[in-house]
């Protein structure tokens, strides 16, 4: 957007970083005022560097008291970074060439107000030197910091902390949010978030060619007056093995809790009365089983006759990882003809054959979070975690599926590289059962008439408000599945009811200049 602006529309960089700056410093007079308060501004020898000197400008033009410490040799800025360099410098600001990190120390320590310039988006390497030394007494400074554009040290394109990274209060980025400033870890170290748009033409924003944006919510459609449960979805869960009880009811309660029709759940049968107990609104289909309690091949024809009779197929919560039962999740995923959502153990079975997969004409939804990712991409899960998107919107492509990579943040993909970033959602939701839930809540949104592509981001975003209606009743700490899933009808209600609060307010720590 940078480039085409200046190439294309004709608009000059000097234009751009003066907008920039200038968004920055009136979001720092909104949030903690000028005059006559003690700002230090600490600038790279880049861009970055040269938006923290229009900043400094324009806070001692409005009375603040401003000194720039610079890191690096001045003699490197380039075209609008070094003319706003050379405009400083004919000003009474102070310009010091930080060489002795204890004159950073002092400067820190009488400041009122920290300017993070140091370094923009483009960094791809670790923070190393007296660059790390700066950093690392900002962030026990503690002394109010915002950052321009994205918190220095942390990479752009990922999120990830590149060894060490400022702690903002609050982070202006410009033009649109990075993808750095949205996943963790990147954003928690944002603070609260500002974007300003520095007179890019909307033509560039809102073009196709960007494929990542953020997870928002459509309205639910009303409930018919004259209907029947029929009308909500009938949802096939082929799920369970008699050492896990727990994942297919999360799953097939989940799907009802969120607003489903008809729940059938294929369990094997010496385990279907133990679960009939706690969730006998369930329709149940007990199966044959193995000798050690897991679905058994015999079934195969009777599930996929099930399956016809679906409209939508979850596979995978809770069926062991028992070699039988694995083949046989392989063979129904080759063969239903219905849409099909894998999670779990059905994920495991499939990334032994991921190709098992890839010629089904239905839509195929995958769930894994990043260990089962890694294996299906026979990554470590550390590189998955190092480049989620690129390796996302691969996967999505290569294997012809949507993907949901759970985690903080989680990010649904898609086969066309369209990548959303969901924003709901909680610590406390990384416990056992969570992702059970989650599949039952993608299945009730299908049977609320959404399609399949906007029925997977809206179930994740519902089941991320669920579990943040159950942190705010009990906080994080023990938040269990089935706490997650009792607050799925009140999510549902409050998105029917205040669905411009939530989506306006709730999630949206993005304030745009």
């Amino acid at each position: 957007m940078d480039y085409r602006a200046t190439e294309e529309y004709g608009i000059p960089q000097e234009i751009l970083m003066e907008n920039a700056g200038q968004a920055a410093y009136f979001a720092i007079l909104n949030e903690v005022g000028v005059k006559n308060k003690n700002f230090v501004v600490f600038c790279g020898v880049g861009n970055n560097g040269g938006d923290g000197l229009v900043v400094a400008r324009k806070i001692y033009s409005s009375g603040g008291h401003v000194t720039a410490y610079i890191i690096g040799d001045p003699s490197k800025y380039k075209d609008a970074a070094k003319q706003n360099f050379s405009i400083v410098e004919r000003t009474q600001i102070k310009i010091i060439n930080l060489r002795d990190i204890s004159l950073a120390r002092k400067a820190v320590q009488s400041a009122d107000i920290i300017i993070d310039a140091i370094f923009g988006t483009g960094l791809d390497r670790k923070v190393t030197g007296i660059h790390k030394d700066v950093i690392d007494i900002l962030n026990t400074s503690q002394k109010t910091i915002f950052s321009l554009d994205i918190p220095s040290g942390v990479h752009g394109n990922s999120g990830q902390v590149m060894g060490t990274a400022v702690k903002a209060n609050y982070t202006i980025t410009f033009g649109l949010p990075k993808i750095g400033n949205i996943l963790y870890p990147g954003f928690e170290q944002c603070g609260k978030l500002f974007v300003t748009h520095i007179s890019f033409p909307p033509a560039l924003q809102n073009t196709g060619e960007i494929n990542i944006a953020v997870n928002d919510p459509k309205p639910i459609p009303a409930r018919k007056k004259d209907s029947h449960k029929g009308n909500y979805g009938k949802t096939l869960f082929i799920a369970g093995a008699s050492n896990y009880l727990g994942a297919p009811y999360f799953a097939a309660l989940s799907f009802l809790k969120a607003g489903g029709g008809l729940s059938f759940l294929a369990t094997p049968g010496n385990i279907s009365a133990f679960v009939g107990n706690k969730g006998s609104e369930i329709v149940f289909i007990p199966q044959k089983n193995t000798t050690s309690g897991s679905i058994s091949y015999e079934n195969k024809q009777h599930l996929l006759q099930l399956a016809e009779k679906a409209d939508m197929v979850v596979i995978g919560p809770g069926l062991s990882l028992n070699e039988e039962t694995q083949t046989l999740v392989r063979e129904l995923c080759s063969e239903i003809k219905k849409p099909l959502l894998i999670d779990g153990d059905g994920i495991t079975a499939v990334a032994n054959d991921p190709y098992c997969i890839v010629k089904r004409a239905a839509p195929t939804i995958l769930t894994p979070h990043p260990g089962e990712m890694a294996s299906i991409t026979n990554l470590k899960t550390e590189d998955i975690l190092k480049d989620k998107i690129n390796i996302l919107q691969e996967t999505c492509l290569k294997l012809n599926t949507t993907i949901v990579l759970k985690g903080a943040h989680s990010l649904i993909g898609y086969p066309d590289k369209k990548v959303l970033i969901n924003l709901s959602g909680n610590s406390g939701m990384a416990v056992a059962g969570s992702g059970d839930v989650l599949t039952g809540v993608i299945a009730a949104m299908a049977g609320l008439e959404f399609s399949i592509d906007d029925a997977v981001p809206m179930g994740v975003f519902i089941h991320g408000f669920a579990g943040d209606l159950a942190a705010k009743e009990k906080g994080e700490d023990g938040i269990i599945g089935s706490d997650i899933m009792e607050q799925l009808p009140v999510a549902m209600k409050a998105m029917r009811e205040n669905f411009e609060a939530i989506t306006a307010d709730y999630y949206h720590n993005i304030y745009i200049i």
